[in-house]
C-alpha cells in the first residue's frame, strides 16, 4: 500500500495542466527570487575583487556580507530558480519547496557557524535572517495551492487526492445531502 501512495504522488505532475493558474504563482516566486539572488551574486563579484574566495570577514554588498564563494553560490541558485521559472508547473513548485527548505536549513547551519573559522560563506546575522526570509518565501510560493485543508474542488491537487468525488462532481452527481431536522447538540444525518 505504501508503494501505491508513492507512485500516486510521483504521478501528481500529470494532474496539473500546463496553463493552470497555479503555474504562474510558482513561476513568479522562482523568477523573483532567482533575480534577487543573481543580482546579489553579480554585485558580490563586482564589489569583492579584493576579498578572497573563502574569506570569512567578507564584504558588504546590498546590506549583506559576501565573499567569492557566496557570490558563486548565489548565482548558481539564482540560475537554477530561473530554470524552474522557465519550466514552470510542478517543477517550479517542487524546486521552490526544496530550495526554500535548503535556505532555512542553511540559515540554521550558518547561525551555528557565526564567529567561527568555519564560516566560509562570510555569513553575518543579517545573512542568516535573509536566508530564513527567502526560504520561507520560496516555500510559500511552492506550496501555494498544493497544501491546505480548504482547497477548491477545481484544484488539480485536490482532484488527485479525491478522485472518486472529482468524478462524481464531473458527472454532475451531488454529494450526500443532510436530511432531517438539526437539533442543538446533534450531528446531521447523511442519506
Amino acid at each position: 500500500m505504501a508503494g501505491a501512495s508513492i507512485v500516486s504522488s510521483a504521478l501528481l505532475d500529470e494532474h496539473l495542466p500546463v496553463d493552470h493558474r497555479l503555474s504562474r504563482v510558482y513561476r513568479v516566486g522562482a523568477g523573483l527570487t532567482g533575480l534577487l539572488l543573481l543580482t546579489f551574486g553579480i554585485l558580490g563579484f563586482a564589489g569583492s575583487s579584493d576579498v578572497g574566495f573563502f574569506e570569512t570577514p567578507g564584504q558588504i554588498v546590498a546590506g549583506l556580507s559576501t565573499n567569492g564563494a557566496l557570490s558563486v553560490l548565489s548565482i548558481a541558485v539564482g540560475a537554477v530558480l530561473f530554470g524552474g521559472m522557465v519550466r514552470g508547473g510542478n517543477t517550479a513548485s517542487s524546486l521552490n519547496i526544496v530550495l526554500g527548505l535548503t535556505f532555512v536549513l542553511s540559515g540554521f547551519i550558518n547561525l551555528a557557524l557565526l564567529e567561527t573559522g568555519w564560516n566560509v560563506l562570510a555569513f553575518q546575522l543579517r545573512n542568516v535572517l535573509f536566508s530564513f526570509v527567502v526560504g520561507l518565501l520560496l516555500m510559500v510560493f511552492g506550496m501555494y495551492g498544493r497544501v491546505g485543508s480548504a482547497l477548491p474542488h477545481d484544484n488539480p491537487y485536490w482532484r488527485s487526492r479525491h478522485p472518486e468525488q472529482a468524478v462524481r462532481e464531473e458527472r454532475g452527481d451531488r454529494a450526500p445531502r443532510h436530511t432531517g431536522q438539526r437539533h442543538q447538540g446533534q450531528r446531521p444525518r447523511l442519506e
